[in-house]
């Protein structure tokens, strides 16, 4: 176990890693950041978002609760969603979820998880949405793998319900929405291909928040 103390120590052997391999490094992470992607994941620590990614710190924006979850009544998620559309011109929004999610896992048992309710209630729903598939699943461990998978293609449905998501994309042909799950067992990450432009094109007669849309009279509210 790492102590509280040695995680000072680590910061240091960090830092003189990272010289020799770029002596501008931290001068040009302190003067701004202009990542492409935001990656909106689990809070889970085995799942570290730029490492599992390839990337160094600053290019990717990272957002992460229980579950990866996208809820539009939550403005913590909103903030970020709008931060990284708005000022920080992301051309791709990723919501990863991974395999083993004990926050999946615990929505899956019909029990009364006091405060997490609400919270859990959002991926019970998703359950719900897709009762037929998921029962149909006979092996335990296939249908949570693949509860966690169908999370993961709702939260991306939410993130382009949003209108920040929207305009943009309409304005600029960015960003696109992707849904990854990544694999604790093997390392890899998995590509749920998202058809983004086709879910757009499917919500967009009750989620369209542009306000310039010819093919809807109405607008809806997300």
């Amino acid at each position: 176990m790492v102590t509280y103390d040695q995680i000072f120590e680590n910061n240091k052997k960090w830092v003189a890693e990272m010289n020799p391999r770029d002596s501008d490094f931290f001068e040009k992470l302190a003067r701004e950041q202009t990542p492409d992607y935001l990656y909106i994941g689990c809070s889970d620590s085995r799942v570290p978002a730029n490492e599992i990614m390839g990337l160094e710190p600053g290019n990717v924006f990272v957002h992460r609760n229980v579950a990866n979850l996208v809820n539009n009544t939550d403005l913590n998620v909103m903030a970020v969603i709008n931060f990284a559309v708005k000022h920080l011109d992301v051309k791709h929004i990723i919501v990863c979820g991974h395999y083993n999610c004990g926050g999946v896992k615990a929505a899956m048992i019909p029990k009364d998880m006091g405060i997490l309710n609400p919270w859990l209630r959002t991926i019970r729903d998703v359950y719900r949405m897709h009762a037929a598939e998921l029962d149909a699943i006979t092996d335990e461990q296939q249908r949570y793998n693949r509860l966690v998978e169908l999370n993961v293609k709702e939260q991306a449905t939410n993130v382009i319900k949003t209108a920040n998501v929207q305009k943009c994309y309409q304005q600029k042909g960015y960003p696109i929405v992707h849904g990854w799950v990544f694999d604790l067992h093997s390392g890899i990450l998995i590509d749920l291909d998202i058809n983004f432009k086709a879910i757009l094109k499917d919500i967009q007669k009750i989620y369209d928040l542009t306000g310039i849309a010819s093919d809807y009279s109405e607008d809806g509210e997300d």
